[in-house]
Protein backbone atom coordinates (compact mmCIF):
# COMPACT_ATOMS: atom_id res chain seq x y z
CA UNK A 1 0.00 0.00 0.00
CA UNK A 2 2.83 2.53 1.02
CA UNK A 3 4.60 1.86 -2.65
CA UNK A 4 1.40 2.78 -4.35
CA UNK A 5 1.13 5.88 -2.40
CA UNK A 6 4.22 6.78 -3.34
CA UNK A 7 3.89 5.93 -7.22
CA UNK A 8 0.84 8.39 -6.89
CA UNK A 9 2.74 11.03 -5.37
CA UNK A 10 6.21 10.42 -7.80
CA UNK A 11 3.31 10.82 -10.68
CA UNK A 12 2.26 13.95 -9.21
CA UNK A 13 5.43 15.74 -9.27
CA UNK A 14 6.12 14.09 -12.88
CA UNK A 15 2.81 15.63 -14.41
CA UNK A 16 3.06 19.06 -12.52
CA UNK A 17 6.92 19.62 -13.97
CA UNK A 18 5.47 18.94 -17.62
CA UNK A 19 2.68 20.79 -16.83
CA UNK A 20 5.41 23.85 -15.77
CA UNK A 21 7.55 22.93 -18.68
CA UNK A 22 4.54 23.72 -21.28
CA UNK A 23 3.94 27.00 -19.47
CA UNK A 24 7.36 27.78 -19.80
CA UNK A 25 7.58 27.16 -23.18
CA UNK A 26 4.42 29.07 -24.30
CA UNK A 27 5.76 31.68 -22.58
CA UNK A 28 9.27 31.90 -24.53
CA UNK A 29 7.28 31.07 -27.74
CA UNK A 30 4.92 33.81 -27.01
CA UNK A 31 2.36 31.79 -28.03
CA UNK A 32 0.35 32.86 -25.15
CA UNK A 33 -0.46 35.77 -26.12
CA UNK A 34 -2.70 34.80 -28.93
CA UNK A 35 -5.04 37.82 -29.58
CA UNK A 36 -8.35 37.72 -31.14
CA UNK A 37 -9.04 40.80 -31.64
CA UNK A 38 -7.53 42.67 -34.74
CA UNK A 39 -6.97 46.13 -34.35
CA UNK A 40 -5.77 48.43 -36.96
CA UNK A 41 -2.24 47.88 -38.82
CA UNK A 42 0.69 50.93 -39.07
CA UNK A 43 3.92 49.89 -40.66
CA UNK A 44 7.30 51.54 -40.63
CA UNK A 45 10.47 51.43 -42.40
CA UNK A 46 13.61 50.16 -41.04
CA UNK A 47 17.56 50.48 -42.03
CA UNK A 48 18.12 47.46 -39.49
CA UNK A 49 15.42 45.36 -38.02
CA UNK A 50 18.29 43.71 -35.80
CA UNK A 51 17.00 40.22 -34.43
CA UNK A 52 12.84 41.01 -34.31
CA UNK A 53 10.71 38.48 -34.78
CA UNK A 54 6.70 38.37 -36.16
CA UNK A 55 4.89 38.73 -32.87
CA UNK A 56 7.15 40.52 -31.17
CA UNK A 57 5.06 43.27 -28.76
CA UNK A 58 4.56 46.69 -29.91
CA UNK A 59 4.89 48.84 -26.75
CA UNK A 60 4.14 52.44 -25.53
CA UNK A 61 5.49 53.99 -22.04
CA UNK A 62 6.40 50.25 -21.13
CA UNK A 63 2.52 48.85 -21.94
CA UNK A 64 2.12 46.53 -24.22
CA UNK A 65 -0.43 47.92 -27.04
CA UNK A 66 0.11 45.62 -30.12
CA UNK A 67 2.55 43.06 -31.84
CA UNK A 68 4.46 42.70 -35.06
CA UNK A 69 2.34 41.30 -37.64
CA UNK A 70 4.29 41.02 -40.55
CA UNK A 71 8.05 41.63 -41.71
CA UNK A 72 8.83 42.47 -45.48
CA UNK A 73 11.61 44.52 -47.29
CA UNK A 74 11.28 46.86 -49.65
CA UNK A 75 13.39 46.80 -52.87
CA UNK A 76 12.48 50.10 -53.98
CA UNK A 77 14.20 51.72 -51.04
CA UNK A 78 16.37 49.02 -49.56
CA UNK A 79 14.61 49.09 -45.78
CA UNK A 80 12.56 46.20 -44.23
CA UNK A 81 8.87 47.15 -43.56
CA UNK A 82 7.50 46.38 -40.55
CA UNK A 83 3.69 45.71 -40.35
CA UNK A 84 2.57 45.76 -36.46
CA UNK A 85 -1.25 45.81 -35.38
CA UNK A 86 -2.39 48.05 -32.57
CA UNK A 87 -5.14 47.11 -30.64
CA UNK A 88 -8.48 48.70 -31.28
CA UNK A 89 -8.69 50.23 -27.60
CA UNK A 90 -5.58 52.16 -28.23
CA UNK A 91 -7.18 54.68 -31.56
CA UNK A 92 -5.76 57.87 -30.03
CA UNK A 93 -1.74 57.62 -31.16
CA UNK A 94 -0.56 60.50 -32.56
CA UNK A 95 0.12 61.06 -36.60
CA UNK A 96 3.03 61.93 -35.46
CA UNK A 97 4.46 58.47 -33.00
CA UNK A 98 7.66 57.58 -33.97
CA UNK A 99 9.14 53.92 -33.54
CA UNK A 100 12.17 52.65 -32.40
CA UNK A 101 13.64 48.88 -32.37
CA UNK A 102 14.58 47.97 -27.93
CA UNK A 103 16.22 45.00 -26.51
CA UNK A 104 14.70 43.78 -23.09
CA UNK A 105 16.07 41.21 -20.62
CA UNK A 106 18.99 39.38 -20.57
CA UNK A 107 17.60 36.67 -23.64
CA UNK A 108 17.82 39.78 -26.32
CA UNK A 109 14.37 40.10 -26.86
CA UNK A 110 13.15 42.68 -29.35
CA UNK A 111 9.95 44.75 -29.79
CA UNK A 112 9.26 47.79 -31.26
CA UNK A 113 8.78 51.26 -28.55
CA UNK A 114 6.60 53.93 -29.72
CA UNK A 115 6.86 57.55 -29.02
CA UNK A 116 3.92 59.65 -29.03
CA UNK A 117 4.21 62.63 -30.73
CA UNK A 118 1.81 65.87 -30.24
CA UNK A 119 0.24 66.08 -33.36
CA UNK A 120 -4.06 66.24 -33.44
CA UNK A 121 -4.50 64.08 -35.66
CA UNK A 122 -4.48 60.22 -35.04
CA UNK A 123 -3.24 57.46 -36.67
CA UNK A 124 -5.55 55.38 -38.83
CA UNK A 125 -5.60 51.82 -40.26
CA UNK A 126 -3.12 51.68 -43.19
CA UNK A 127 -1.10 54.73 -41.91
CA UNK A 128 3.06 54.91 -42.16
CA UNK A 129 5.33 56.11 -39.31
CA UNK A 130 8.07 58.38 -40.77
CA UNK A 131 10.16 58.65 -37.69
CA UNK A 132 12.30 55.40 -36.96
CA UNK A 133 14.98 54.61 -35.42
CA UNK A 134 16.88 50.98 -36.30
CA UNK A 135 18.17 48.49 -34.30
CA UNK A 136 20.82 48.68 -32.08
CA UNK A 137 23.62 46.19 -33.51
CA UNK A 138 26.34 45.30 -31.02
CA UNK A 139 29.12 44.09 -33.09
CA UNK A 140 28.58 46.93 -35.33
CA UNK A 141 29.47 49.60 -32.04
CA UNK A 142 32.28 47.19 -31.11
CA UNK A 143 33.67 47.72 -34.73
CA UNK A 144 33.13 51.55 -34.80
CA UNK A 145 34.91 51.49 -31.35
CA UNK A 146 38.12 49.47 -32.56
CA UNK A 147 38.14 51.62 -35.82
CA UNK A 148 38.01 54.90 -33.88
CA UNK A 149 40.59 53.49 -31.08
CA UNK A 150 43.02 52.86 -34.15
CA UNK A 151 42.47 55.82 -35.77
CA UNK A 152 43.02 57.94 -32.80
CA UNK A 153 46.00 55.69 -32.65
CA UNK A 154 47.78 56.65 -35.62
CA UNK A 155 47.04 59.69 -35.20
CA UNK A 156 48.63 60.11 -31.49
CA UNK A 157 51.81 58.43 -33.39
CA UNK A 158 52.16 60.75 -36.33
CA UNK A 159 52.20 63.90 -34.55
CA UNK A 160 55.46 63.17 -32.49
Amino acid sequence: MQSRTIEIWVGFFVALGLAALFMLAMQVSNLANVQTDNGYQISANFDNIGGLKVKSPVKVGGVKVGQVSEISYDDEVYQAVVTMTIDSQYQRLPADTSASIFTAGLLGAQYIGLEVGADEEFLADGDELFITQSAVILEQLIGQFLYNTAAKGSDDSGSE
